[in-house]
Protein backbone atom coordinates (compact mmCIF):
# COMPACT_ATOMS: atom_id res chain seq x y z
CA UNK A 1 0.00 0.00 0.00
CA UNK A 2 1.45 3.35 -1.03
CA UNK A 3 1.52 6.00 1.67
CA UNK A 4 0.00 9.35 0.84
CA UNK A 5 2.50 12.19 1.42
CA UNK A 6 1.39 14.73 4.01
CA UNK A 7 -0.21 17.87 2.62
CA UNK A 8 2.07 20.89 2.63
CA UNK A 9 1.17 23.33 5.36
CA UNK A 10 -0.10 26.60 4.00
CA UNK A 11 0.89 28.43 7.18
CA UNK A 12 4.48 27.13 7.41
CA UNK A 13 7.02 29.82 8.38
CA UNK A 14 8.79 31.30 5.39
CA UNK A 15 6.51 29.77 2.77
CA UNK A 16 5.98 33.10 0.99
CA UNK A 17 9.67 34.02 0.90
CA UNK A 18 10.48 30.49 -0.27
CA UNK A 19 7.94 30.69 -3.09
CA UNK A 20 9.15 34.11 -4.22
CA UNK A 21 12.80 33.04 -4.22
CA UNK A 22 11.72 30.15 -6.44
CA UNK A 23 10.08 32.54 -8.91
CA UNK A 24 13.37 34.27 -9.76
CA UNK A 25 14.30 32.23 -12.86
CA UNK A 26 10.89 32.97 -14.40
CA UNK A 27 11.15 36.67 -13.52
CA UNK A 28 14.61 36.98 -15.07
CA UNK A 29 13.41 35.17 -18.18
CA UNK A 30 10.39 37.50 -18.39
CA UNK A 31 12.68 40.54 -18.35
CA UNK A 32 15.03 39.11 -20.96
CA UNK A 33 12.22 38.01 -23.29
CA UNK A 34 9.55 40.63 -22.70
CA UNK A 35 11.05 43.62 -20.94
CA UNK A 36 14.34 44.03 -22.76
CA UNK A 37 12.97 45.86 -25.84
CA UNK A 38 11.37 48.58 -23.69
CA UNK A 39 14.53 48.90 -21.60
CA UNK A 40 16.59 49.26 -24.76
CA UNK A 41 14.23 51.90 -26.17
CA UNK A 42 14.38 54.00 -23.00
CA UNK A 43 18.17 53.64 -22.87
CA UNK A 44 18.53 54.80 -26.47
CA UNK A 45 16.34 57.86 -25.87
CA UNK A 46 18.32 58.84 -22.79
CA UNK A 47 21.68 58.17 -24.45
CA UNK A 48 20.73 60.57 -27.25
CA UNK A 49 20.44 63.31 -24.61
CA UNK A 50 24.06 62.72 -23.53
CA UNK A 51 23.77 62.99 -19.73
CA UNK A 52 26.93 64.45 -18.19
CA UNK A 53 26.82 62.28 -15.09
CA UNK A 54 24.47 60.03 -13.14
CA UNK A 55 22.89 60.19 -9.69
CA UNK A 56 21.15 57.23 -8.06
CA UNK A 57 18.42 57.49 -5.44
CA UNK A 58 17.05 54.59 -3.38
CA UNK A 59 16.43 53.12 0.09
CA UNK A 60 16.95 49.68 1.65
CA UNK A 61 17.29 46.75 -0.74
CA UNK A 62 16.87 49.10 -3.69
CA UNK A 63 19.85 51.10 -2.39
CA UNK A 64 21.99 47.99 -2.83
CA UNK A 65 20.68 47.60 -6.37
CA UNK A 66 21.56 51.26 -6.96
CA UNK A 67 25.09 50.64 -5.69
CA UNK A 68 25.40 47.85 -8.26
CA UNK A 69 24.29 50.30 -10.93
CA UNK A 70 26.95 52.74 -9.73
CA UNK A 71 29.64 50.19 -10.49
CA UNK A 72 28.11 49.53 -13.91
CA UNK A 73 27.91 53.23 -14.81
CA UNK A 74 31.45 54.04 -13.73
CA UNK A 75 33.07 50.91 -15.21
CA UNK A 76 30.97 50.24 -18.30
CA UNK A 77 30.17 53.85 -19.26
CA UNK A 78 33.07 55.78 -17.74
CA UNK A 79 30.66 58.39 -16.36
CA UNK A 80 30.87 59.91 -12.86
CA UNK A 81 28.13 58.46 -10.69
CA UNK A 82 26.97 59.15 -7.14
CA UNK A 83 24.41 58.04 -4.59
CA UNK A 84 22.17 60.88 -3.46
CA UNK A 85 21.24 61.98 0.05
CA UNK A 86 17.52 62.65 -0.23
CA UNK A 87 17.35 64.66 2.99
CA UNK A 88 19.32 67.45 1.33
CA UNK A 89 16.20 68.06 -0.75
CA UNK A 90 13.35 66.79 1.46
CA UNK A 91 14.61 68.07 4.83
CA UNK A 92 16.98 70.93 3.93
CA UNK A 93 15.31 72.21 0.78
CA UNK A 94 18.48 72.22 -1.34
CA UNK A 95 17.90 72.68 -5.06
CA UNK A 96 21.13 71.83 -6.94
CA UNK A 97 21.43 72.50 -10.66
CA UNK A 98 20.83 69.10 -12.26
CA UNK A 99 20.70 70.18 -15.88
CA UNK A 100 21.59 67.23 -18.14
CA UNK A 101 22.14 64.93 -15.14
CA UNK A 102 20.54 61.49 -15.30
CA UNK A 103 18.78 60.78 -11.98
CA UNK A 104 17.76 57.14 -11.56
CA UNK A 105 15.42 56.34 -8.68
CA UNK A 106 15.11 52.66 -7.76
CA UNK A 107 12.16 51.52 -5.66
CA UNK A 108 10.22 48.25 -5.56
CA UNK A 109 6.92 49.87 -4.62
CA UNK A 110 7.52 53.38 -5.92
CA UNK A 111 5.52 54.66 -3.00
CA UNK A 112 7.88 56.26 -0.49
CA UNK A 113 7.21 60.02 -0.19
CA UNK A 114 10.88 61.02 -0.03
CA UNK A 115 11.68 59.15 -3.24
CA UNK A 116 8.74 60.78 -4.99
CA UNK A 117 9.59 64.26 -3.66
CA UNK A 118 13.29 64.06 -4.52
CA UNK A 119 12.56 62.75 -8.03
CA UNK A 120 10.02 65.51 -8.64
CA UNK A 121 12.51 68.11 -7.41
CA UNK A 122 15.27 66.65 -9.59
CA UNK A 123 13.07 66.90 -12.67
CA UNK A 124 12.20 70.51 -11.82
CA UNK A 125 15.94 71.19 -11.47
CA UNK A 126 16.60 70.05 -15.04
CA UNK A 127 17.45 66.39 -14.54
CA UNK A 128 16.58 63.52 -16.86
CA UNK A 129 14.59 61.35 -14.44
CA UNK A 130 14.16 57.58 -14.64
CA UNK A 131 12.15 55.47 -12.17
CA UNK A 132 12.90 51.76 -11.89
CA UNK A 133 10.03 50.08 -10.05
CA UNK A 134 7.85 47.00 -9.77
CA UNK A 135 4.73 49.17 -10.03
CA UNK A 136 4.13 51.21 -13.20
CA UNK A 137 1.09 52.84 -11.54
CA UNK A 138 3.09 54.09 -8.54
CA UNK A 139 3.48 57.76 -7.57
CA UNK A 140 7.19 57.53 -8.37
CA UNK A 141 6.56 56.28 -11.90
CA UNK A 142 4.10 59.13 -12.30
CA UNK A 143 6.56 61.93 -11.47
CA UNK A 144 9.56 60.56 -13.42
CA UNK A 145 10.03 61.33 -17.09
CA UNK A 146 10.90 57.71 -17.89
CA UNK A 147 9.98 54.44 -16.21
CA UNK A 148 11.26 50.86 -16.31
CA UNK A 149 9.00 48.09 -15.02
CA UNK A 150 11.07 45.25 -13.51
CA UNK A 151 8.19 42.80 -14.14
CA UNK A 152 8.67 40.83 -10.94
CA UNK A 153 4.97 40.43 -10.18
CA UNK A 154 3.46 40.91 -6.72
CA UNK A 155 5.95 40.40 -3.89
CA UNK A 156 4.25 39.67 -0.56
CA UNK A 157 7.09 38.51 1.70
CA UNK A 158 8.64 41.38 3.63
CA UNK A 159 12.22 40.41 2.66
CA UNK A 160 12.66 41.42 -0.97
CA UNK A 161 14.16 38.66 -3.10
CA UNK A 162 12.82 38.50 -6.65
CA UNK A 163 12.49 42.28 -6.91
CA UNK A 164 16.17 42.63 -6.02
CA UNK A 165 17.49 40.33 -8.75
CA UNK A 166 14.93 41.79 -11.19
CA UNK A 167 16.18 45.30 -10.40
CA UNK A 168 19.79 44.23 -10.98
CA UNK A 169 18.96 42.71 -14.35
CA UNK A 170 16.89 45.70 -15.47
CA UNK A 171 19.68 48.09 -14.45
CA UNK A 172 22.29 45.98 -16.23
CA UNK A 173 20.26 45.91 -19.45
CA UNK A 174 19.64 49.65 -19.19
CA UNK A 175 23.34 50.49 -18.79
CA UNK A 176 24.20 48.16 -21.65
CA UNK A 177 21.58 49.95 -23.72
CA UNK A 178 23.18 53.31 -22.94
CA UNK A 179 26.49 52.05 -24.33
CA UNK A 180 24.94 50.34 -27.34
CA UNK A 181 25.51 46.83 -26.02
CA UNK A 182 23.14 43.90 -26.52
CA UNK A 183 23.13 42.58 -22.93
CA UNK A 184 23.88 39.06 -24.15
CA UNK A 185 25.98 38.32 -21.07
CA UNK A 186 22.72 38.02 -19.11
CA UNK A 187 21.21 35.24 -21.23
CA UNK A 188 22.51 32.30 -19.13
CA UNK A 189 21.23 33.76 -15.85
CA UNK A 190 17.75 32.19 -15.57
CA UNK A 191 19.13 28.68 -15.98
CA UNK A 192 22.02 29.28 -13.59
CA UNK A 193 19.71 30.73 -10.94
CA UNK A 194 17.52 27.63 -11.29
CA UNK A 195 20.58 25.48 -10.61
CA UNK A 196 21.43 27.52 -7.51
CA UNK A 197 17.93 27.18 -6.08
CA UNK A 198 18.17 23.40 -6.52
CA UNK A 199 21.18 23.39 -4.13
CA UNK A 200 19.21 24.59 -1.12
CA UNK A 201 20.35 21.54 0.87
CA UNK A 202 23.96 22.74 0.67
CA UNK A 203 22.94 26.11 2.01
CA UNK A 204 20.91 24.49 4.80
CA UNK A 205 24.04 22.64 5.93
CA UNK A 206 25.99 25.94 6.04
CA UNK A 207 23.18 27.65 7.95
CA UNK A 208 23.86 25.48 10.99
CA UNK A 209 27.09 27.39 11.54
CA UNK A 210 25.12 30.56 12.24
CA UNK A 211 22.21 29.31 14.33
CA UNK A 212 23.69 30.80 17.49
CA UNK A 213 25.78 33.56 15.93
CA UNK A 214 25.77 36.86 17.81
CA UNK A 215 27.19 38.85 14.91
CA UNK A 216 28.56 38.33 11.42
CA UNK A 217 30.83 40.13 8.99
CA UNK A 218 30.24 40.00 5.24
CA UNK A 219 32.84 41.36 2.86
CA UNK A 220 33.57 41.67 -0.83
CA UNK A 221 35.03 44.04 -3.39
CA UNK A 222 34.05 45.46 -6.75
CA UNK A 223 30.81 44.18 -8.22
CA UNK A 224 30.46 41.84 -5.23
CA UNK A 225 30.25 44.63 -2.67
CA UNK A 226 26.53 45.36 -3.27
CA UNK A 227 25.94 41.62 -2.78
CA UNK A 228 27.67 41.75 0.61
CA UNK A 229 25.49 44.67 1.66
CA UNK A 230 22.29 43.01 0.47
CA UNK A 231 23.20 39.70 2.16
CA UNK A 232 23.82 41.53 5.44
CA UNK A 233 20.47 43.31 5.14
CA UNK A 234 18.64 40.03 4.48
CA UNK A 235 20.24 38.36 7.51
CA UNK A 236 19.47 41.29 9.79
CA UNK A 237 15.85 41.74 8.75
CA UNK A 238 14.98 38.02 8.86
CA UNK A 239 17.11 36.44 11.61
CA UNK A 240 17.96 39.64 13.56
CA UNK A 241 21.68 38.76 13.58
CA UNK A 242 23.77 41.96 13.53
CA UNK A 243 25.49 41.50 10.17
CA UNK A 244 28.11 44.09 9.25
CA UNK A 245 29.00 44.54 5.59
CA UNK A 246 32.32 46.00 4.50
CA UNK A 247 34.27 46.52 1.35
CA UNK A 248 37.36 44.39 1.75
CA UNK A 249 39.48 47.53 1.56
CA UNK A 250 37.49 49.20 4.34
CA UNK A 251 37.69 46.05 6.45
CA UNK A 252 41.48 46.36 6.51
CA UNK A 253 41.24 50.00 7.66
CA UNK A 254 40.13 49.16 11.17
CA UNK A 255 37.17 46.77 11.48
CA UNK A 256 39.51 43.80 10.96
CA UNK A 257 40.47 44.24 14.61
CA UNK A 258 37.11 42.81 15.74
CA UNK A 259 37.59 39.59 13.74
CA UNK A 260 38.91 36.61 15.71
CA UNK A 261 38.70 32.82 15.55
CA UNK A 262 35.07 32.78 16.70
CA UNK A 263 33.86 35.59 14.45
CA UNK A 264 31.88 34.29 11.46
CA UNK A 265 32.99 35.96 8.23
CA UNK A 266 31.37 35.46 4.83
CA UNK A 267 33.37 36.54 1.79
CA UNK A 268 31.64 37.04 -1.55
CA UNK A 269 34.35 36.42 -4.13
CA UNK A 270 33.54 37.53 -7.65
CA UNK A 271 35.33 35.77 -10.49
CA UNK A 272 37.35 38.61 -11.98
CA UNK A 273 39.08 41.78 -10.86
CA UNK A 274 36.94 42.20 -7.77
CA UNK A 275 37.93 38.77 -6.54
CA UNK A 276 41.58 39.48 -7.27
CA UNK A 277 41.39 42.71 -5.26
CA UNK A 278 39.84 40.79 -2.35
CA UNK A 279 42.64 38.20 -2.18
CA UNK A 280 44.85 40.12 0.31
CA UNK A 281 41.82 40.46 2.58
CA UNK A 282 41.18 36.71 2.46
CA UNK A 283 44.84 36.09 3.32
CA UNK A 284 44.59 38.40 6.34
CA UNK A 285 41.37 36.76 7.51
CA UNK A 286 42.93 33.32 7.31
CA UNK A 287 45.94 34.62 9.18
CA UNK A 288 43.68 35.74 12.02
CA UNK A 289 42.05 32.33 12.17
CA UNK A 290 38.64 33.70 11.22
CA UNK A 291 35.73 31.32 10.69
CA UNK A 292 35.76 32.10 6.97
CA UNK A 293 33.06 30.89 4.59
CA UNK A 294 33.45 31.78 0.92
CA UNK A 295 30.74 32.13 -1.69
CA UNK A 296 32.70 32.13 -4.92
CA UNK A 297 34.88 30.13 -7.30
CA UNK A 298 35.84 26.56 -6.38
CA UNK A 299 39.52 27.32 -5.76
CA UNK A 300 38.59 30.02 -3.23
CA UNK A 301 36.06 27.78 -1.48
CA UNK A 302 38.62 25.00 -1.13
CA UNK A 303 40.99 27.34 0.72
CA UNK A 304 38.33 28.48 3.22
CA UNK A 305 36.82 26.83 6.30
CA UNK A 306 33.73 26.09 4.23
CA UNK A 307 31.84 27.59 1.37
CA UNK A 308 29.49 27.47 -1.56
CA UNK A 309 30.79 27.16 -5.12
CA UNK A 310 29.19 29.66 -7.47
CA UNK A 311 28.76 28.74 -11.17
CA UNK A 312 30.64 31.81 -12.38
CA UNK A 313 33.11 30.25 -14.80
CA UNK A 314 32.60 31.92 -18.16
CA UNK A 315 30.04 34.36 -16.72
CA UNK A 316 30.82 38.06 -17.20
CA UNK A 317 31.89 39.68 -13.92
CA UNK A 318 29.33 42.47 -14.25
CA UNK A 319 26.34 40.06 -14.10
CA UNK A 320 27.69 37.72 -11.42
CA UNK A 321 25.94 39.65 -8.59
CA UNK A 322 22.62 38.34 -9.91
CA UNK A 323 23.92 34.83 -9.15
CA UNK A 324 25.83 35.63 -5.97
CA UNK A 325 22.86 36.86 -3.99
CA UNK A 326 20.65 33.80 -4.57
CA UNK A 327 22.41 31.36 -2.19
CA UNK A 328 22.75 34.20 0.32
CA UNK A 329 18.99 34.77 0.18
CA UNK A 330 18.63 31.05 0.86
CA UNK A 331 21.10 31.35 3.72
CA UNK A 332 19.09 34.14 5.37
CA UNK A 333 15.97 32.01 5.00
CA UNK A 334 17.58 28.84 6.41
CA UNK A 335 19.27 30.60 9.32
CA UNK A 336 15.98 32.22 10.26
CA UNK A 337 14.10 28.91 10.15
CA UNK A 338 16.86 27.25 12.20
CA UNK A 339 16.49 29.97 14.85
CA UNK A 340 12.76 29.29 15.11
CA UNK A 341 11.62 32.52 13.44
CA UNK A 342 9.44 33.34 10.46
CA UNK A 343 11.26 35.07 7.59
CA UNK A 344 7.93 36.12 6.05
CA UNK A 345 7.12 38.41 8.96
CA UNK A 346 10.14 40.20 10.45
CA UNK A 347 9.17 42.18 13.52
CA UNK A 348 8.63 45.94 13.24
CA UNK A 349 8.81 45.99 9.43
CA UNK A 350 6.27 46.90 6.75
CA UNK A 351 6.39 45.96 3.07
CA UNK A 352 6.18 49.59 1.96
CA UNK A 353 8.32 51.81 4.17
CA UNK A 354 7.32 55.45 3.87
CA UNK A 355 10.18 57.80 4.72
CA UNK A 356 10.15 61.55 4.29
Amino acid sequence: MTATPPARRTDAPGRIMSREMGEQPAVLRRILEGGAPDIRRVAQEIAAREPRFVLLTARGTSDNAALYAKYLVEIRLGLPCGLTSMSTITAYGARPDLTDVLVITVSQSGGSPDLVASTRAARQAGAITLAVTNNPDSPLAGVAEYHLDILAGPEKALPATKTYTASLLALYLFVEGLRGGDGSAAQPLPGLVQQLLARQGEVRALAGRYRFAERMVITSRGYGYPTAKEAALKLMETSYIPALSYSGADLLHGPLAMVDNVSPVIAVVTEGRGGEALQPVLDRLRGRGADLVVFGPRRQVEEASAGFVLPTEGVAEEVQPILEIVPLQLLAYEVTIARGQDPDAPRALAKVTETR
